[in-house]
């Protein structure tokens, strides 16, 4: 019995936390056009209570989240392609190199506040991640404005 109002109080104390305003997460910004070829940073800030991870996610239009990279420590930084996401003290950002096209996507980070094995338990309880909007990003053709 102990046991379970223990949990009860936590799982309490999380969701007045998140409710609180404490724990955030802000991406910026929030839509952004360049020309085909440029290089661009997409910044990811946040301030929760428990850190557990920095996820980054790739949704395209009319599908859904795609997961590209999780950042556990300061420092960390990951790389597919030309894609390259590193995990500052209090944010992350994720480098989109020589933009093309099909990179027109919108970006989420995620942060884990919980300890868990599997990632998708981050779309099943609310008290586990904090998403924001994502940032939109559409690549341009050359010489359009």
């Amino acid at each position: 019995m102990e046991n379970m109002l223990e949990c009860a109080f936590i799982v309490l104390w999380l969701q007045l936390s998140w409710l609180s305003g404490e724990d955030r997460v802000e991406q910026s910004p929030q839509t952004l056009r360049l020309q085909e070829g440029d290089s661009v940073s997409l910044n990811c800030s946040y301030t929760v209570s428990t850190f557990n991870g920095l996820q980054w996610y790739r949704q395209d239009p009319g599908q859904g989240p795609e997961f590209l990279f999780v950042l556990y420590a300061v420092g960390d930084e990951k790389q597919k392609e030309r894609l390259r996401a590193t995990l500052l003290k209090e944010g992350s950002s994720l480098h989109i190199e020589a933009s093309k096209p099909e990179d027109s996507a919108t970006f989420f980070c995620a942060v884990k506040t919980q300890c868990s094995q599997e990632a998708w338990e981050l779309y099943q309880n609310p008290a586990v991640a904090f998403w924001n909007k994502g940032i939109s990003v559409v690549p341009l053709p050359q010489g359009s404005t």
